[in-house]
């Protein structure tokens, strides 16, 4: 029998609802707020989670009639497992986002989770190299730190100077840089798009980068079939020449002939930063996050307006983008108990 998402919890099947209903909010997920893959996979666990517990545990209790003592119980559960903190405050995130929905469609009549306070976590604030480090890290990209130099410097130069995300950054597309405003058009979560200016440096280092991805897929055009492909093709058939929307490639075109993109993962840029940031004396826990934590950082330090940047950063609520206050304000008192004589 199917399920209609806005119909009744009375009216599906009489076994498992709680994970029935967990399906068809992942299905809305998907088909109607373009939720990421990464989002999907940690709504599918955590959810399907909390319904295999129920099940086994409370088999006759529907959606319906959950309370907030179940969730707080399964909360208990995760703990005893040995999750942390911040893994139980994600699980109870994504239950909360869950039973929102049941709510707004009606298959609950009360919103248990809304209950249940968040696990009082400790605030660890991101280790935001200075102005200096940075500079001086995206400056030096060469050969020693780069499998493709122009490559990774463009990288870099777009992780610092636009404050995109990792999975935004690969999802770029050629098309995506708009020359003439100044502009990059950014994906960012949910499908939410956002205009973010493209600096002098970041602007230089593209260009540069653009021209030598033009030059390896026209030489890729050039070569040989390979043995494989020489096999399948079509005699008398003209070969479709090498071509993909994607801005950013892996090294070694990888996928460009099978009808892939070649687009760089995020696995890869993940290393690329990682490699240049301990060759030129940063941390080692860099990562490309971290570039774009220091985009907020240095924006604000130099006196930039925090609505500004909570646009930039693509933040949907002005409180995600106060962390970068807090941060700012740690570095202060820092410098002040390191400087002052009243504060020794």
């Amino acid at each position: 029998m199917s399920t209609n998402a806005n119909a009744p919890a009375a009216f599906l099947p009489a076994g498992s609802k709680v994970g029935v209903l967990v399906d068809m909010y992942l299905q809305v997920l998907s088909a109607e707020r373009g939720a990421s893959a990464h989002t999907l996979r940690a709504y599918h666990r955590e959810l399907h989670g909390f319904a295999a517990w129920m099940e086994g545990n409370h088999p006759r209790v529907n959606v319906a009639r959950i309370e907030h003592t179940h969730i707080r119980a399964y909360l208990g559960v995760l703990y005893d497992r040995g999750l942390s903190k911040a893994s139980a405050a994600r699980a109870l995130a994504a239950i909360r986002s869950w039973f929102r929905w049941l709510a707004r469609n009606h298959h609950i009549e009360q919103n248990a989770a809304s209950l249940v306070s968040t696990p009082r976590l400790p605030k660890h604030l991101p280790r935001v190299p200075s102005i200096e480090q940075l500079n001086r890290a995206v400056d030096s990209v060469r050969d020693d730190a780069a499998s493709w130099p122009a490559r990774d410097k463009a990288i870099m130069e777009i992780l610092y100077g636009c404050g995109i995300r990792n999975a935004e950054l690969t999802a770029l597309d050629l098309d995506d840089i708009h020359w003439a405003n100044e502009a990059i058009l950014v994906r960012g979560k949910g499908q939410k798009q956002r205009y973010v200016p493209l600096g002098d440096s970041a602007a230089e280092a593209l260009r540069a980068y653009i021209a030598e991805r033009t030059a390896r897929i026209a030489a890729g055009n050039g070569q040989e079939l390979g043995a494989v492909e020489v096999q399948s093709a079509i005699p008398g058939a003209a070969r479709e020449p090498l071509s993909t929307p994607a801005l950013f490639l892996n090294l070694r075109l990888r996928g460009l002939r099978t009808g892939g993109q070649a687009r760089l993962t995020s696995r890869s840029v993940g290393r690329i930063v990682k490699r240049i940031a301990i060759l030129r004396g940063l941390p080692s826990d860099i990562h490309p996050h971290t570039l774009r934590h220091a985009f907020g950082t240095h924006l604000l330090e130099e006196g930039a307006d925090l609505r500004a940047i909570q646009e930039l950063l693509g933040h949907e609520r002005l409180s995600t983008t106060q962390r970068y206050t807090q941060l700012t304000t740690a570095q202060l008192a820092a410098v002040y108990d390191r400087t002052h004589p009243r504060a020794r």
